[in-house]
């Protein structure tokens, strides 16, 4: 039987934590599944499975196999697909994670067209406003918005966000429209954190190549881009964003421009992916879209 098609199916069991789920990925019958695992238990002399008739779970050994069988099957897929000239016979899985608003605004209305040129890819999203771990969590490359990590990842720059202060119609009615610095004593600034509990920087300007912080009130603090972005709708407050993430509620006048002489400094927005001497070509094609994309934006 062959060694790579058992390690495929254990992977995708693996990921689904269901026979019957990854069967159906697989174009597989449950039982052939199963027996393909059972297989690669014997042939490997260890349990790799807890199977209950509620879930299945990877026991130690599996979780070890299942982080070296994923890089043994990428670098199967690049191998395949090392002298395929036609892009669109691009195989095999690519997995990444890019800020939720940027996912929702701005790739997903448009991944069907990527799809269609390269209908035999498989594509893992994760979309949170959480950093996560390029290398330890396996991500083929992440769209990151800000500072950028230390040297263990190359961080492609595709450009700069600026960024706007701004409220909605409701709020500034409610409090007026903050003309100088002094008027935000009388504001409410939507906080956001990357942990909740942590201090806000308040609100945040740039003048002659410094960056300041005013201390604000504010009776909502978030932790998510999408809460931030419904919170200003809702009239909590003000909120300093890249221009490009609301342009749709500007156009409508759903929210509106303010203090636009004390801008926060712009956000610098990149691709980052692992230091290895090849990179997948599934992956630079993938790449290459995205950063096409987003700098279209900017």
């Amino acid at each position: 039987m062959n060694k790579l098609e058992l390690l495929r199916t254990f992977v995708r069991v693996s990921e689904l934590s269901s026979f019957t789920m990854a069967g159906e990925s697989l174009g597989l019958p449950r039982s052939t599944v199963s027996e393909q695992v059972q297989a690669l238990e014997t042939l490997l002399g260890t349990r790799l499975l807890q199977r209950t008739t509620r879930r299945v779970q990877a026991t130690q050994d599996g979780l070890a196999l299942y982080e070296r069988s994923k890089d043994l099957l990428s670098h199967m897929d690049e191998i395949e697909n090392l002298f395929r000239q036609d892009e669109a016979s691009l195989t095999g899985r690519i997995r990444v994670d890019m800020p939720n608003i940027l996912s929702r605004r701005l790739i997903m209305p448009k991944l069907p067209e990527f799809m269609a040129r390269h209908p035999n890819l498989e594509l893992e999203i994760s979309s949170t406003d959480r950093r996560v771990d390029l290398l330890a969590e396996g991500f083929d490359c992440v769209v990151r918005i800000g500072a950028q990590p230390d040297q263990s990842v190359v961080a492609r720059h595709l450009g700069d966000f600026s960024m706007i202060n701004c409220a909605s119609p409701a709020y500034l009615e409610r409090y007026g429209v903050p003309q100088t610095l002094e008027d935000l004593a009388q504001h409410r600034l939507v906080h956001y954190v990357g942990v909740l509990g942590s201090r806000s920087e308040g609100f945040v300007y740039e003048q002659g190549g410094q960056v300041h912080r005013v201390p604000m009130a504010g009776s909502v603090t978030v932790n998510s881009t999408d809460a931030y972005e419904s919170a200003c709708l809702g009239g909590f407050g003000l909120i300093q964003v890249p221009r490009t993430g609301m342009n749709t509620y500007l156009d409508t006048g759903e929210v509106v421009t303010v203090l636009p002489q004390y801008t926060a400094p712009a956000m610098g927005i990149s691709l980052l992916y692992a230091r290895q001497r090849h990179l997948p070509l599934r992956v630079r094609v993938f790449m290459d879209w995205l950063g096409d994309l987003i700098r279209s934006t900017l």
